[in-house]
């Protein structure tokens, strides 16, 4: 069984929770392009047909916009 999919991620934004009023606080980035990045099963979330959720340090989330199209990546997961 696979640990890893190999996707190529571009811009992101880091979910770093929610404030008093229980809106999401985000810092997002954006980058030129894509690259190649191995990503552990263990750490997606869910896969959307722009983002790829995942976990990240001290309890944060990070969405990932993705090259890929949506049926590659459910193929890459063994949907």
């Amino acid at each position: 069984m696979k640990k890893f999919i190999e996707v190529s991620l571009g811009s992101y934004s880091i979910s770093h929770g929610y404030d008093t009023n229980n809106k999401e606080i985000t810092e997002n980035f954006k980058v030129e392009g894509f690259f190649k990045k191995i990503v552990a099963l263990e750490r997606i979330k869910s896969v959307s047909e722009k983002y790829i959720l995942t976990d990240y340090l001290d309890g944060r989330w990070i969405y990932w916009e993705y090259k890929e199209t949506y049926n590659d990546v459910k193929l890459m997961l063994g949907l």
